[in-house]
Order: structure tokens, then sequence, then C-alpha cells
């Protein structure tokens, strides 16, 4: 089994941002990855952070996918489709923001078969605040 805990943040929104990504594969160490930009949204790394833990692999497989972030989980699970469907315009009529992201995401999730589950952020959770840390860790370092 592979669980994987991925998160964003953002000092400023936009500002510097930094994500993070906590990979649990069967009994091996964790993996840790971490990375960001320096002109960025919260959401942008929420995205990112979720991209880059499927690029992590390079064969398919199956994952369960923690997030604190339901803009990411609903997006995918509830919102795409429509997305789509509209010519990637909200029910409003209005462009989706971070398409470009949410394009590299529905593609990476094609590759995989993928559990989501959502969880409370900064409510405790050990691998959902590591995750924290290293995103916030990255903005702290540059």
């Amino acid at each position: 089994m592979i669980k994987i805990y991925i998160d964003g943040a953002c000092s400023g929104n936009p500002g510097i941002g930094g994500w993070g990504v906590v990979i649990l594969e069967n009994d091996n160490d964790p993996i840790f990855l971490k990375g960001g930009e320096s002109q960025t949204t919260n959401n942008r790394m929420e995205l990112t952070a979720t991209i880059k833990a499927l690029q992590h692999f390079k064969t398919s497989k199956e994952l369960t996918l923690v997030t604190d972030s339901k803009y990411v989980k609903d997006g995918i699970q509830s919102w795409i489709a429509n997305w789509k469907k509209n010519g990637w315009k909200t029910a409003s009529k209005k462009p989706v923001k971070n398409k470009k992201l949410w394009l590299e995401l529905d593609s990476e999730i094609a590759r995989h078969s993928i559990n989501w589950e959502w969880v409370k952020g900064h409510a405790g959770n050990k691998y959902n605040e590591k995750a924290d840390f290293l995103a916030r860790r990255y903005i702290e370092e540059n």
C-alpha cells in the first residue's frame, strides 16, 4: 500500500510558496519531497504538491492521496468533469483558474488508481503536519 500526504503553503497570497509531500510505502522509510515558487498562490502549491507526488512514480500504482485541500479533492472528484464539458469554464461561466495545473494533474491521475482522503489541516495528523512543515520549510529557505 502506498499512502501520500500532500500540502501547499504560501507566504502572502500571492507570494512565495512551497509544497510538501510525504510518501509512505509499506514498511519503507518515508520519502520526503519539497519545492516551491517565488510568486504563486496557496491553491497552485496544493495542486503542484499533488502533481509532484504522482510524478514521483514512473509506473502505474494504486495510491491513497491524503490532502487537507478541499480545492484539490473537490476539483478532481466533483468539478473537473463539468469544466471539461463546459470548455474549461466554471458554473458561473468564468475561466477555470490554474487550468494548466488542472490539465497536468488530470493527466497524471489517469496513470494511477487513486483513493482520495481529506483530513482537517493543522489538527495533529502526523504526516499532514510533516507535509505542511516541508512546504513551509521551502518558504523559509527561499
